[in-house]
Formats: structure tokens, C-alpha cells, sequence
């Protein structure tokens, strides 16, 4: 797979700093039960990249140490991690919130049965993701037989009261275009799943974020076998919106990877951009240093962030934009 990081390291998006960190956002592993061909991982089943249990012990201490309110967890899929159980009772222990980004199909293979009632049981937030609410696009991006999993896993967190109006259990769902293309706007998109999903599945849910695609791993691979790469990254550009830098997941988030490597967010670890403060590069230096201030590193894959209604892990920034999309590229 080639990496587009030689393409994105020299930038002129503006400088950034940190705020209040409010956010630990850890990327449990790479392990997956599904290959999407959007996972900006590039997680499978065949990864054995996996966070040791020292490293676990770990994050409750950094989330007390830093006043941290809300874990997110994130892999590959999380929930394969043999201590992802552990992990979510040590966090909720303390009152934090934990978001668990879940790709659904997991809730139905065999020895993960249990896993929707514990989340429930420990009110944990699921993000889950589905990239459309029709079975033909959602299986072209994901693998056969996606959907119909995807659609029981939602039916089964329902069934435990996650997405329903009287209920405490959140359930946000995630939109990824089907290829180069900025999402469209995400309150109509997410007026259409809600009625789509209704109307076929008798399914609910709270909120819908869309993302855009970032140009980096096994997408990025894609836009460069396709000759689509640069095309795709004028149209990041050519749709920046200054006012979404003030609400960029970075300033208020820190990654941390399977080894306790800190970065400003998901892609810039997956590009292998540290954060830029030498002192503060691991998950163990959180628990006496403060990152609040610390400059972020950034390349050009930050314009996916920022452009349209910008996309951050909570959805888009903006309320508004116009749905663009690069010529002849629907079948990426």
C-alpha cells in the first residue's frame, strides 16, 4: 500500500495550539474483523498490533492526573481487545464518559454476543459506524454481508434502549462518502437515515456525523492508483473554511496509539506525525505534564477537517455546505 505522506508533509495550512485537553482518545489496536476500504487504520484481522495490559493500567491514571472527561475508544475494533472490558469499567469508575467507535458487525461474531449489554450495562456511547442505509453501498465499501450485521447489531442496541427519545443510551451512527466527494449536509443526510432506517428497520438512533474521507492510508492509496490524489486535495482546499479551526478535534484532543505514542489526532498517527513537543510523546508524561498550549502538528490532510462544514470524531463543524464531488470518481 503506498503512503501519501511524502505528498502531505510541506503545508501551508495555518498553526495551531492546543487548548484544554477534555479528550483522550485511544486506538486500542489494529485488529478488526472487517477490511473497509475507507479505514484510514487500515485495520484487519490478520493485524496484531495490540496495547500491552501495562499500558491499559495506565489510562485511568492519565484521565484522573489531567482532569480528562471523556475516553474514546477506538481500534481496528476495540471491543476485540482482551482488556477493552477492564478499560471501560476503570474509566466509568471514575466518572468519565467512554465513547466506544464500533463498527456494529462485531456485536454479531461469535464470542462478542454479551458485548451490547455491557456497554449498556456500563452506559457506554456508542459511535457506530454505517456509511449509508442501503445494503448495496454499505457492502461495496465494507464486504458482503456488512449491512445485514450492521442493521442486527443496531436492532440489538435498540432492544437494549440505546437511540430511543426516553432513554440515556447514545447511539450516533457515522456517514463516510462512498469516494472523493465532501459529504453532503449532514442535519438533511441525517434526516434521510432516520427515515430510511424507520421506515425498513424499525431502527433509531440520536445523531448522525458525517466525515470526510481522509487522503491518508488505504483511501489514500486508492485516490493515487485512481490519478485522483491531487484533484482531491484541491477540493479540500479550494472548500477550507477558516471559522472550522476553532473547533478542530485536535485542540481539545490527544491520540494515543497501541504502543503510548501521543499525537494530535487519529490521521496524524497514522501518518506517524508525533506531536511536536519532545517532552510530551508519550502516554506516561501525561500523568505529570499538562499538553494545554503545546503547538500541533500539521500537514495537508488537516484541510479535511476544515473544509465544507469540516469534520471532526463529533461530526461536522458547520451547519452549511455545498455537496461537492471530483468527476468519475464513484466507484473509489
Amino acid at each position: 500500500m503506498k503512503s501519501t505522506i511524502e505528498l502531505l508533509e510541506f503545508t501551508d495550512f495555518p498553526a495551531i495550539k492546543r487548548r484544554q485537553l477534555t479528550i483522550l482518545q485511544v486506538n486500542m489496536g489494529y485488529l478488526c474483523n472487517m477490511s473497509c476500504v475507507h479505514c484510514h487504520v487500515a485495520a484487519s484481522p490478520y493485524r496484531t498490533e495490540m496495547m500491552s495490559r501495562e499500558l491499559v493500567e495506565m489510562i485511568p491514571k492519565v484521565l484522573q492526573a489531567q482532569n480528562i472527561d471523556t475516553l474514546d475508544l477506538t481500534g481496528g475494533a476495540p471491543e476485540m481487545h482482551e482488556d477493552f472490558k477492564y478499560l471501560v469499567k476503570a474509566a466509568r469508575a471514575l466518572g468519565v464518559k467512554v465513547i466506544d467507535r464500533c463498527n456494529l458487525t462485531i456485536l454479531m461474531e461469535d464470542g462478542y454476543e454479551d458485548m451490547a449489554q455491557f456497554l449498556a450495562d456500563n452506559q457506554v456511547e456508542v459511535v457506530a459506524s454505517l456509511p449509508c442505509y442501503s445494503l448495496e453501498n454499505v457492502d461495496k465499501q465494507r464486504g458482503k454481508g456488512a449491512f445485514d450485521d450492521s442493521i442486527l447489531g443496531l436492532q440489538k442496541l435498540n432492544a437494549l434502549g440505546y437511540g430511543k427519545p426516553d432513554s440515556d443510551l447514545t447511539l450516533n451512527l457515522v456517514y463516510n462518502p462512498q469516494g472523493a466527494t465532501l459529504p453532503p449536509n449532514q442535519q438533511q443526510l441525517e434526516a434521510d437515515y432516520k427515515r430510511e432506517l424507520k421506515e425498513h428497520f424499525e431502527i433509531e438512533f440520536n445523531q448522525l456525523f458525517a466525515l470526510t474521507n481522509m487522503p491518508i492510508q488505504r483511501f489514500g492509496a486508492v485516490l493515487l492508483a485512481k490519478n485522483q490524489f491531487h484533484p482531491y486535495m484541491d477540493l479540500l482546499k479550494e472548500n477550507y473554511v477558516a471559522a472550522n479551526l476553532a473547533e478542530v478535534m485536535c485542540r481539545s484532543t490527544i491520540s494515543v496509539n497501541w504502543l503510548g505514542e501521543l499525537f494530535d489526532c487519529d490521521f496524524n498517527q497514522q501518518l506517524e506525525i508525533p506531536v511536536p513537543n519532545k517532552s510530551r510523546q508519550h502516554l506516561s508524561d501525561l500523568l505529570t505534564q499538562n499538553p494545554s498550549g503545546d503547538v500541533i502538528a500539521i500537514a495537508d490532510h488537516c484541510y479535511g477537517c476544515t473544509a465544507g462544514q469540516g469534520s471532526s470524531c463529533g461530526g461536522v463543524l458547520e451547519e452549511e455546505t455545498a455537496d461537492q464531488t471530483i468527476e468519475n470518481t464513484s466507484s473509489i
